[in-house]
């Protein structure tokens, strides 16, 4: 298929300048709406459970029908038909992309490579399912025959932020009675805290790592094995540990049954994983008919970006507009301002998502963008982050682009605080994006002097995202809107989203440095700086 080892710059397509014209004589956001009563009503989009209203972008109608052309022009829509078929379009490790076979529906069929992997995808969500209910119900025991009470799951990167978000999402719907924790961190003060109340006897640990020889995960894997061999000896270690990975031989050496071992795929990158395998702790979490339902929250997500023509197309919509705010507004940063407790932190996740997928300044054929890429994400639940960060938001000199996603119902009515809540969300994207003039602010009697303190300049592009209920099947969509949002961004520009050499860079001088610190090689393998640093450190450390 054309259009898969390179893509036409897109700084060189006529549409881009066109843009760039119009960018620099859009009016502001307050203008936008004013001069047109019926924007709101055809700025919104709803697909799957999830609204889209971005009438507080600052984008004319006409300029996002011209960035449509342009992604049309880039050959993005030929790049989404061929991930979805399955073609190798990460090109720089030949691979298949393919995160949406994770969730057809049961009885789908998709050949790649001679293999059909919705077939597969199913054995494992089978197999997964099978030993969910048994911790659930009871029926696994640990080594003592005590019931399990207490999941920790141990990851970094992709293996950890998207269970442990979809966790703290879907908590409403967990096994009340059990514990799950979550350990990423290589610093030992991570798994000590996560496992230093637990008993022995009724904690099973989940590692995941596809290689099985992650740096980070197998450090903390091992000290939870030295932990619960001291307490319940060797041969226990197999009724207390499970695998998320595809090496066998490792898995076995650890001490664990190669029946207890799940595996994916290496078309499922690390940040698109969470509904394969590397989910098996959320599917203890919310039981299998839960894990299915946010299977099928993806999957109609999928559905709709596949089909549904671009102008009412919500990942289409919202990945263009990104490109637009960070193009051609000159707007670095995207905040994610979830109102809800329950996706505090959906932000970390989309971190990952967007960052190490479009975090990129070279092209597929090799050259060197002359534009810029990913923004930088951030954020924090509201109204939390409304008493930290926003003052800069609405009043500091570097602009941001927002987020702001609402649930409509809460799971845990309390008087009007749902009502509140929803209240602020509301606020905070009005003075987003009209701000408050400085005729508005001493037309109330304020005085002249302390009046400029008060004026807010608005025109912060926002988009409000909404639901009825976070549920499983919400979520789901609500995380593939993100992922194919950020497809096309990436395909846009012709980056590839799907790699991350930076991230394997700093692992392997990390593994020179620790040889080094160790005294396992030489100081002159590495730069003088980091020489300095240890020594540095080696001074602290000494007694």
């Amino acid at each position: 298929m054309t259009g898969l080892l390179t893509s036409p710059d897109p700084a060189a397509n006529p549409i881009w300048a066109k843009l760039t014209a119009a960018a620099a004589v859009v009016p502001d956001i307050r203008a936008l709406l004013d001069a047109d009563q019926d924007r709101p009503v055809r700025s919104t989009v709803s697909a799957a459970g999830i609204t889209l209203d971005f009438a507080r972008q600052r984008i004319t109608p006409e300029s996002l029908t011209a960035l449509i052309e342009l992604a049309d022009q880039q050959g993005v829509f030929i790049r989404r038909a061929a991930m979805f078929a399955g073609e190798h379009i990460n090109i720089t490790e030949d691979r298949a992309v393919l995160h949406t076979a994770l969730r057809l529906p049961r009885g789908s069929s998709l050949v790649v490579d001679g293999v059909d992997v919705a077939a597969e995808v199913h054995q494992v969500l089978d197999r997964m399912g099978s030993f969910a209910k048994a911790v659930r119900n009871g029926k696994w025991r640990g080594a003592t025959g005590k019931r399990i009470t207490a999941v920790v799951n141990i990851g970094i990167g992709g293996s950890d932020l998207g269970p442990a978000m979809a966790y703290e999402a879907l908590r409403a719907f967990s096994k009340r009675g059990m514990t799950f924790r979550f350990v990423s961190n290589v610093d030992p003060t991570d798994i000590s805290e996560a496992i230093g109340d637990l008993d022995p006897a009724r904690t099973l640990f989940v590692i995941a790592s596809k290689t099985f020889s992650t740096l980070e995960t197998m450090t903390n894997g091992r000290a939870a094995r030295s932990w619960l061999v001291d307490a319940l000896g060797e041969k226990a270690v197999s009724k207390h540990f499970v695998a998320v990975s595809s090496n066998s031989e490792l898995v076995e050496a650890f001490g664990i049954d190669r029946d207890n071992m799940f595996g994916f795929w290496d078309w499922v990158g690390g940040r698109y994983s969470m509904d394969a395998a590397i989910g098996l702790s959320t599917m203890i979490a919310v039981g299998p008919k839960g894990f299915a339902s946010m299977l099928a929250g993806f999957h109609a997500m999928d559905k709709h970006f596949e089909t549904e023509p671009a102008p009412r197309n919500l990942p289409v919509i919202m990945g263009l507009l990104a490109v637009w705010n960070r193009d051609f507004l000159n707007i670095s940063t995207n905040a994610v301002l979830p109102y809800s407790q329950y996706l505090s932190r959906f932000p970390a996740y989309l971190q990952q998502l967007t960052m190490e997928s479009n975090g990129k300044a070279v092209r597929l054929d090799g050259t060197p963008v002359t534009y810029q890429t990913g923004a930088i994400v951030w954020g924090e639940p509201g109204t939390n982050g409304q008493h930290s960060f926003y003052q800069l938001i609405h009043q500091g000199t570097s602009p941001v682009a927002c987020d702001i996603i609402v649930v409509a119902q809460s799971d845990n009515p309390l008087g009007d605080q749902q009502n509140m809540l929803i209240a602020n969300a509301l606020a905070q994207a009005a003075v987003l994006a009209r701000g408050r003039t400085l005729a508005e602010v001493t037309a109330d009697g304020t005085d002249l002097a302390l009046a400029p303190h008060k004026v807010m300049p608005g025109n912060r592009p926002t988009s409000v995202i909404s639901t009825a209920r976070l549920d499983p099947f919400t979520l789901g969509a609500l995380i593939a809107l993100y992922e194919h949002s950020v497809f096309v961004q990436g395909a846009l520009w012709g980056i590839n989203s799907f790699d991350q050499w930076g991230v394997e860079l700093g692992k392997k001088v990390a593994l020179g440095i620790l040889a080094v610190i160790e005294g396992q090689a030489e100081p002159s393998s590495i730069d003088s700086a980091t020489v300095h640093s240890i020594a540095v450190i080696a001074e602290q450390f000494a007694p």
